[in-house]
């Protein structure tokens, strides 16, 4: 069924640049070295920097590989792919393949045709700082990634509907046991109540420790102020030794004015017997 489509297809990879002419041949037989390599180059057409490894020398490789390029197709190209009847390798998968190149196909022609329609018009009228619209350039990137693997999840919801779909209307038909929903909503009820009582307990200790704490801040300030008289009966008090301390106080400065005075004649009279000594030795001389 897939024959058909397979000039189309031939002339699609010659015209994205295949670099191996494909024939007929190819795809009386299922040749999955082909297709695997079909597939790996248009992945690498989509996105050179991909990591889906090249690997099909075993079963699981090749399962584990056409589950990666269906996966890819899907996220970053919205194409679903039929993954057994590319498995098969014949002219089925060319049907699939097709599917791929069309839309790298009418990408090119699009391309190319935007590209003449601006070398027809005025270069200079088109001319633009693309360094001012780097940051543009990379969240509208991340806003597309976040698109596409958005979809890609929604696919698969969606993909899921039929059999939530059954179990959704089988839970609605299913009629309604008072007793169980009774049973149910009294465990809800006592669930809530011993939330509220431990917030009440919570409160209760929250009144307590505020309590205590205003106790200690009361007894602090009472010892504060029983302090603050003490100190100002300490300064108002004469001690009783006072009056003593200041006359002993008036007879050492009297003391140590006449041990000032003596100081300075001893002083004097040394060096006038000193300067005598000199004399004398000057003389005998």
């Amino acid at each position: 069924p897939a024959l058909p489509h397979f000039a189309d297809f031939t002339e699609m990879m010659r015209a994205l640049g295949y670099p191996r002419l494909i024939s007929l041949e190819n795809f009386h037989t299922p040749n999955f070295m082909l297709v695997s390599e079909v597939l790996l180059w248009l992945v690498k057409r989509y996105e050179p920097q991909s990591d889906i490894p090249g690997d099909v020398d075993t079963e699981q490789d090749r399962v584990f590989f056409i589950k990666a390029v269906a996966q890819f197709m899907v996220t970053k190209a919205h194409i679903k792919l039929n993954t057994k009847k590319l498995y098969q390798a014949d002219g089925y998968a060319v049907k699939e393949l097709l599917k791929v190149t069309s839309v790298l196909y009418g990408a090119m022609n699009t391309q190319g045709a935007e590209r003449a329609e601006l070398l027809q018009e005025d270069s200079t009228k088109f001319k633009f700082d693309l360094g001012s619209k780097t940051a543009d350039l990379k969240a509208a990137r991340q806003l597309a990634s976040e698109i596409t693997s958005k979809g890609a999840v929604l696919y698969d919801l969606l993909g899921k509907e039929l059999e939530l779909r059954e179990a959704r209307t089988e839970s609605i038909a299913r009629p309604l046991e008072i007793n169980e929903a009774e049973k149910v909503m009294k465990i809800a009820i006592n669930s809530v109540l011993e939330e509220v009582q431990k917030t009440k307990d919570m409160l209760n200790n929250v009144a307590l420790d505020e309590a205590n704490l205003e106790a200690k801040i009361e007894k602090r300030k009472l010892e504060l102020e029983r302090s603050q008289k003490r100190l100002q009966t300490l300064q108002s008090v004469r001690p009783a030794f006072m009056d003593e301390y200041e006359k002993i106080e008036e007879q050492l400065q009297k003391q140590y004015s006449a041990y000032l005075e003596k100081f300075r004649n001893l002083t004097y009279m040394e060096q006038l017997l000193d300067d005598h000594r000199r004399t004398e030795q000057e003389m005998f001389e």
